[in-house]
């Protein structure tokens, strides 16, 4: 196969491509949406194959996944840090049942949250579940980790982690790519009762997930992506580094005299034997992670008191952010680089913002409109692009806390006794998320009203479908049981902005549930789809 320059989500795209998988599911999120923003064109130029699509959430997602693997195919779930918390309860779970067709769990972690309202490690996730975790240090181990990650998930019969970091999944390489392997026959789970996890199946199956640890550690104390370099001085710097870290280690480490002892670690569990050989070896170590602190705070116990340990909870590296040649070449006892200083040169700063005739802004001034005759009132909000309504000009929500919260936040403070309670919402995220909490709402007929704000797309990691067409969604929440005279469809354009703000108003005086779904399409979606018009007119 050629060599070909890929995204660090593509080489893992491709790689389980390759590896022969048969379907491929996910929800978008930044920075894990290229993995099936690759599958889905490439499924439609292969005749379908892989199966690839976006499902309504990362649950769902995770499940479906699980489905192929019950029936002996391969397949891929991915998603961002966040999204794994949406499926941690089959994630946690498949680790129990046996693994029929291979299954790899790509889960982009996002450090410095660029896109995100935390950067927890999924690390700590695998180790929680005790399945084997492989974190590439770069494209090329992106593709080779995700071809692996099949036959270890065969071996093993448990799901295989692949932790990438948002550095590697949006910047591209030259990957050397292999032969593509064949689908997997499509064959049933052999073993009665390996799938039903009833507390007398799940006690078995849990202890002999305990038992398989040692083959674990023996498979990461041998695979190639842990290696030790032991230099010929003993009791000087030892370095451990994870994943891309590597990278900004292996930028700094020709300026040091004497180049430290290195283990480098891409699979885990952590390959303590090494982690020995390698403290014996030294009297100071260093370890490099980007993330949080996981290696670092697992071998203390395993280190002895007289090796002095340096990393991100002594404060050598920041514990917050990403990890920069810069930081690793403080760390590593290097002067600063110099720059260029420009004086006088002062950047302005510019936050993210809607985009130029949005239609959240049209409904954001309706709402702001409707609320102008209260002293006080909560917006409850969720994440998308409305979020940026936080921002000036709008100032027009008060909370992002994660998908769906904005419905149950609203309902929570109108039962605390609060007037009015507004929440607002996208119609991917209702759709994800928001459905659930807005029935404990109509059950419990809570005093407020819920804004659903439907541009027909998932606009914040790039335009890709809603699950559930834009016409369909009034249909769903009168489905509920909501009182049908509170539910309203509007149409968010700047002429109608005095109209919506009266029918937000007069329900905003309604003591009950309402719910407002203003409809217009993304104007960058349009604009693609014009674009995509043109391009089929004048082939």
């Amino acid at each position: 196969m050629p060599d070909t320059v890929l995204l660090g989500d593509e080489a893992v795209a491709l790689g389980a491509v390759h590896a022969g998988i048969s379907a491929s599911y996910a929800y978008p999120g930044t920075p894990s949406t290229e993995i099936t923003e690759f599958l889905i064109p490439y499924s439609r130029k292969h005749g379908g194959r892989p199966h690839a699509s976006w499902c309504a959430n990362e649950k769902t997602a995770y499940e479906e996944a699980l489905g192929a693997s019950f029936v002996g195919r391969r397949a891929l779930v991915s998603m961002k840090h966040v999204g794994l918390n949406v499926a941690a309860d089959p994630f946690i779970n498949s680790a129990i049942v046996t693994i029929h067709g291979g299954l790899a769990v790509a889960v982009a972690d996002d450090p410095g949250m660029h896109s995100s309202q935390d950067e927890q490690d999924s690390r700590y996730y695998a180790d929680f579940a005790k399945i084997i975790c492989l974190e590439p240090a770069n494209q090329q181990e992106a593709y080779d980790m995700t071809r692996e990650a099949y036959e270890l998930s065969e071996r093993f019969h448990i799901p295989i982690m692949i932790r990438l970091v948002t550095r590697l999944s949006h910047s591209r390489a030259i990957v050397r790519t292999g032969e593509q392997r064949a689908e997997n026959p499509i064959k049933k789970v052999p073993v009665a009762g390996s799938w039903i996890l009833l507390p007398s199946h799940a006690r078995k199956l849990w202890h002999e997930l305990l038992l398989q640890q040692t083959e674990f550690r023996r498979y990461t104390e041998s695979c190639s992506y842990n290696t030790l370099a032991l230099n010929g001085s003993r009791g000087g710097l030892g370095v451990i580094t994870t994943g891309i870290a590597r990278n900004y280690y292996l930028e700094n480490v020709d300026e040091l005299k004497v180049a430290p002892s290195h283990l480098h670690i891409g699979a885990y569990p952590i390959p303590l034997e090494k982690v020995r050989k390698l403290i014996d070896h030294c009297g100071t170590l260093l370890i490099i992670e980007e993330g949080c602190s996981f290696v670092e705070r697992m071998i203390r116990g395993v280190i002895p008191p007289s090796i002095a340990i340096r990393g991100k909870e002594s404060g050598e590296l920041p514990p917050d952010g990403e990890l920069t040649p810069d930081i690793v070449r403080a760390a590593v006892g290097l002067p600063a680089r110099q720059g260029v200083e420009l004086a006088g040169l002062q950047l302005p700063n510019r936050p993210p913002q809607l985009c130029s005739g949005c239609p959240h802004a049209e409904t954001y001034d309706a709402l702001k409109k409707a609320l102008s005759g209260y002293t006080e009132s909560i917006v409850t909000s969720d994440i998308g692009c409305y979020t940026l309504g936080a921002l000036p000009p709008y100032n027009a929500i008060e909370s992002c806390v994660c998908m769906g919260a904005s419905v149950s936040m609203a309902k929570g403070a109108a039962e605390a006794g609060f007037h009015p309670a507004i929440g607002v919402i996208g119609d991917s995220t209702f759709l994800h998320s928001g459905i659930t909490p807005l029935m404990d709402a109509i059950t419990a007929n809570a005093d407020m009203t819920l804004l659903i704000l439907d541009n027909e797309t998932t606009g914040m990691t790039g335009g890709q479908p809603t699950i559930l067409p834009p016409s369909r969604i009034d249909k769903l929440v009168l489905g509920l049981g909501i009182d049908p005279n509170h539910v309203h469809v509007i149409s968010a354009f700047r002429k109608d902005t005095e109209k919506n703000a009266s029918i937000i108003r007069k329900e905003l005086e309604y003591h009950g549930v309402s719910v407002i779904i203003a409809v217009r399409e993304c104007v960058e979606t349009a604009k693609k789809k014009k674009r995509e018009a043109l391009a089929e007119v004048t082939k």
